[in-house]
């Protein structure tokens, strides 16, 4: 099989579409929603251990750093939910064209944009 169709390896090439971007990101989300959920899951272990696991924690959540990191994870789950929400009207056939599509995916841009800064005002 004589195959002559151009091969580009270079990813930093090549223009990704809106809604490629949004679905990449719906992904990379949901990972770092796994792993930010086992510093919080630490966090409860630790603050229900005992008194002073308690105060440690409290100490903890008043540093920039964790602030920080819980401001991550919000934000990653802010916008993992709102792709979600994308997806599940999609599913009910609204929004499958390309025009649709597109559409969708700025609106998941903008509302996640709006909910990850009201999460930073939350956590600050």
């Amino acid at each position: 099989m004589n195959n002559n169709r151009p091969v580009n390896l270079d990813l930093t090439t090549i223009k990704f579409p809106i809604t490629a971007i949004v679905s990449i990101l719906h992904r990379v989300s949901g990972v770092f929603i796994f792993a930010g959920m086992a510093v919080l899951l630490w966090m409860l272990d630790s603050s229900l251990s005992s008194e002073e696991g308690f105060a440690a924690v409290q100490d903890a959540l008043a540093s920039p750093v964790c602030k920080f990191i819980i401001w991550a994870v919000l934000a990653g789950l802010a916008y993992h939910l709102v792709a979600g929400v994308r997806h599940l009207i999609m599913d009910c056939g609204i929004g499958e064209s390309y025009e649709g599509g597109r559409l969708g995916a700025k609106l998941v841009l903008v509302f996640s944009v709006i909910l990850i800064v009201l999460a930073g005002v939350w956590v600050w």
